[in-house]
């Protein structure tokens, strides 16, 4: 462990100019301290460990939104009912997990951390190609962990100020980063939601429409996968929704939620598999 004088004052390190990655920082400073650099004894098999489950992100005309059903399972046992899955990266971006729900946890605010010390240090804001690799990074500082059963695969998405679109970009455990187009979906329930973003988005979508067809997705991931939560309209327990536009990160107001939740629900009643898409 680096030591620190005994007067109390701040060693050396802290004083230099440094890098404008803090994670590079921290990695020369206290390694130890990244989650990435720690180990499982006995592997992660043996440990009942919170998992979250599945993300959604939908573009349309002037930006993205993201949502996150409010599930996290234990093996068969679900551990919470209402964790929240999505957050702000930063102004213009957000950040949302699947896999292992403390360490992806931990990792977004290690990653908010990050882009907040860039801007401090270079006295503007990162790209969004910057953000995405940045966060590439720390996944990647994460493998042996992964490898040990402790998988964390956040989804990024934000505003791109230069192209003045919303761009969502996926990665794979070993840090690899993709950018997907018009919809995306990750975590155990994804295979049922990206067949009904597939089915339901469409490029002129409105802002309102693409809540909805995001509502709708987790709908029908909770409806085919147990480790996806649905509306809980008994505990008024809805997905968590955030938009991200040229006006900057907004999350959308749990009581709009409701109210999308509870019409995708009473819909159901008529149509339990959902709205069809027109077929020309």
């Amino acid at each position: 462990m680096a030591s620190v004088p005994m007067s109390g004052g701040l060693p050396g390190v802290f004083m230099n100019s440094g890098t404008s990655s803090f994670a590079d920082f921290v990695g020369a400073y206290r390694p130890e301290m990244l989650p990435g650099n720690r180990v499982v004894q006995g592997g992660a098999e043996r440990l009942d460990i919170p998992h979250a489950t599945t993300i959604v992100a939908v573009t349309f005309p002037g930006g993205v939104i993201m949502a996150g059903d409010r599930r996290a399972t234990a093996g068969n046992v679900i551990a919470q009912r209402d964790i929240e899955k999505v957050f702000p990266a930063d102004e213009y971006s957000a950040v949302a997990i699947a896999g292992t729900a403390g360490i992806g946890l931990e990792m977004t605010r290690l990653f908010q951390v990050e882009l907040e010390h860039y801007e401090k240090m270079e006295g503007r804001l990162l790209s969004l190609e910057g953000k995405a690799n940045r966060l590439a990074t720390l996944i990647r500082g994460n493998l042996g962990m992964a490898m040990q059963g402790l998988v964390v695969v956040p989804l990024f998405s934000g505003y791109d100020l230069e192209r003045g679109v919303g761009r969502i970009f996926s990665y794979d455990a070993a840090g690899g980063r993709y950018e997907e187009h018009d919809y995306h979906s990750i975590g155990s329930g994804s295979v049922f939601a990206k067949g009904s973003l597939k089915k339901l988005w469409r490029p002129d979508l409105s802002r309102e429409d693409a809540a909805l067809v995001c509502v709708q997705a987790l709908y029908d991931a909770a409806d085919d996968d147990s480790a996806t939560g649905g509306p809980d309209l008994t505990r008024g327990i809805f997905p968590v929704l955030a938009e991200i536009t040229d006006e900057g990160y907004r999350r959308v107001p749990d009581g709009d939620v409701g109210e999308l939740a509870r019409a995708v629900v009473e819909a159901r009643h008529g149509a339990p598999g959902g709205p069809n898409a027109p077929l020309r």
